[in-house]
């Protein structure tokens, strides 16, 4: 199973961040439109991410809800089908939720930073600290804290959960 850090935050600004990711990035940014419907499932959590060109990607991911760096473990695998995957998927587990956003990725080293805006819930950081085989977690939370301090993220700013939880949460307030 692959794994990552990943840290997530709540941003005031994309634009402010622009500037400084394009200093940091050895390549250009991607925008990528993600539509990703949630299934249940009691290991983790199951998505399913579809693109606009028709391509998708299933998902299962297990990570603690913490603030901070967290170690995530993912297995992902792609389909040509994701609207016939999403019906039987459905079915079979039942869908919990969808969150839509778009995304811009910037490679900063082997980290990839994601500016996310959410759908009904704004703008958003994300950090991916891509783990060897056999690497050890506590090397890379360092790394990604340092990307977040050159980004000028505050401790305050960090969430634990995932966008679903996010959105569940506003849905019931």
């Amino acid at each position: 199973m692959a794994r990552n850090i990943e840290i997530k935050a709540r941003i005031a600004n994309i634009a402010v961040l622009i500037p400084i990711l394009e200093s940091l990035s050895h390549t250009a940014p991607i925008d990528i439109t993600q539509d990703d419907t949630f299934f249940a499932c009691e290991n983790g959590r199951l998505k399913l991410r579809a693109f606009p060109d028709g391509s998708g990607q299933l998902i299962f991911y297990r990570r603690a809800n913490q603030l901070g760096p967290k170690e995530s473990f993912y297995v992902l695998s792609s389909t040509a089908e994701p609207d016939a995957l999403r019906e039987v998927l459905a079915y079979s587990n039942g869908k919990i939720g969808r969150v839509e956003k778009q995304r811009t990725l910037y490679q900063c080293g082997r980290t990839r930073v994601h500016l996310d805006r959410v759908k009904k819930l704004g703008d958003f950081l994300e950090l991916e600290v891509v783990l060897a085989e056999n690497e050890t977690a506590a090397k890379d939370q360092a790394e990604a804290q340092q990307l977040m301090a050159k980004l000028g993220i505050q401790t305050e700013q960090l969430i634990e959960c995932a966008y679903l939880d996010l959105l569940a949460a506003k849905n019931h307030m």
